[in-house]
């Protein structure tokens, strides 16, 4: 069992021993608030954390309609509000399901969250029991891994190629053991930066529903496509077996926490009641202003705008990596999203690079926490969203530098 021992000095409370449940011992930190903390000085040029770019968000158009909100319906936007969510901004992420992805979801099928992560929690909450079996990508985004290793699963990663999870792997576990679900990111996976392919997609959903477990889609970069155009939701493959999560951080602000669960009436009804436990609803003021800024802004125009930056800004790390780094350096080239995933040579080690670079002023992202089983020791995931072009030229270089002299003899 974890204990804490207070500290001598502090009365009677020093004469406590503090015990803890049993799962917080299994329970990993989040790696990325705690490198987080070393890079936010000034001078630090970071591509270690996860953030959109400060530049993309409208705050003028928020302002207004924060302004609008409280001058028209303060009273009732300030006062507490349904476990469900604004009803007009579920009727909106519903409406926005079928014109993108031609999904047919009603409004009773979506609960607004505080964020994704909150998403990913409730989801543990009511699904997962101590000893559950549960699928991850290889390497796994950490955030769904610290939010689902509260409630003790047996994790079964599954290796993640350049058109996604590795199919007869996915289809062993399942054999193996009765994997409960399944959690992905199939588009811009975060850390890697890969997209399912549309035959990915499907043999995914076919293996989830010959072995009835549920699909967990992780959709937060899903209309942050550089090309414009979206792949098929899994959903569409495995309708009755798929729950999924979505959110505004990436398109308007992620201070909002403003997130949401797509899920099937059964398992919608035991989120419902989870959250109620929880906090009994989201912020309701972020509801009623995000909505009034989706009422009246035009959201497709603006998310545009954040593609073609961070298109650009991709294109720019890439070139970066192609011209200054060493050939035994791989990496991915992402579609969309915000990250690029970058693999040393053997041996070459990404927490000594980290600290390397941290002297040189760069901040990146060391891969081991995305792995549930290990590995990962000779990979880094580089966020390009958060940082200027010249910035991003610059940061590059002096990473090129360190892994010259640190991995290539």
């Amino acid at each position: 069992m974890s204990q804490l021992t207070p500290p001598e000095g502090t009365g009677t409370v020093a004469a406590k021993r503090f015990t803890f449940a049993p799962r917080m011992a299994k329970t990993p930190k989040s790696f990325i608030r705690e490198i987080l903390k070393v890079t936010e000085r000034p001078e630090v040029i970071s591509f270690a954390g996860g953030l959109p770019s400060p530049a993309l968000i409208d705050v003028e158009g928020i302002r207004a309609a924060t302004v609008s909100v409280l001058e028209q319906d303060g009273q009732v936007a300030l006062q507490y509000s349904t476990t469900e969510g604004y009803l007009p901004l579920r009727q909106f992420i519903a409406d926005r399901y079928r014109s993108r992805l031609g999904l047919q979801v009603s409004p009773d099928e979506i609960l607004i969250t505080n964020g994704s992560q909150q998403c990913l929690d409730l989801i543990g909450k009511v699904i997962i029991g101590t000893g559950d079996h549960v699928g991850i990508e290889r390497p796994g985004y950490l955030g769904a891994i610290q939010a689902f290793s509260l409630y003790e699963p047996v994790f079964h990663p599954v290796t993640l190629h350049n058109d996604g999870p590795d199919r007869e792997e996915l289809e062993a576990a399942c054999r193996a053991s009765p994997v409960k679900m399944f959690y992905g990111v199939p588009n811009s996976q975060n850390p890697s930066g890969i997209t399912y392919s549309e035959s990915c997609r499907k043999e995914v959903a076919r293996i989830m529903e010959e072995n009835g477990g549920l699909f967990v889609e992780d959709d937060a970069y899903g209309e942050l496509n550089f090309s414009g155009s979206s792949m098929p939701s899994i959903r569409s493959f495995l309708p009755g077996q798929t729950v999924i999560t979505g959110s505004f951080s990436k398109i308007l602000a992620p201070g909002m926490r403003m997130g949401w669960v797509v899920a099937p009436p059964a398992i919608m009804e035991q989120l419902v009641i989870a959250k109620q436990a929880s906090d009994l609803h989201s912020n309701y003021l972020s509801q009623r202003i995000a909505y009034e800024y989706l009422s009246h802004q035009d959201i497709d125009s603006h998310i545009r705008k954040i593609r073609r930056a961070y298109r650009h800004q991709r294109d720019i790390m890439i070139r970066m990596l192609e011209e200054k780094f060493p050939e035994s350096v791989s990496y991915t080239c992402p579609l969309g999203g915000m990250f690029v995933w970058i693999t040393l040579p053997p041996g070459c080690s990404s927490m000594a690079v980290f600290e390397s670079a941290l002297k040189k002023n760069v901040a990146v992202l060391p891969g081991l926490p995305f792995y549930v089983d290990g590995g990962g020791s000779n990979t880094l995931r580089l966020n390009f969203s958060n940082s200027t072009p010249d910035d991003i030229e610059e940061g590059m270089k002096r990473l090129a530098g360190v892994i010259m002299e640190m991995c290539i003899q």
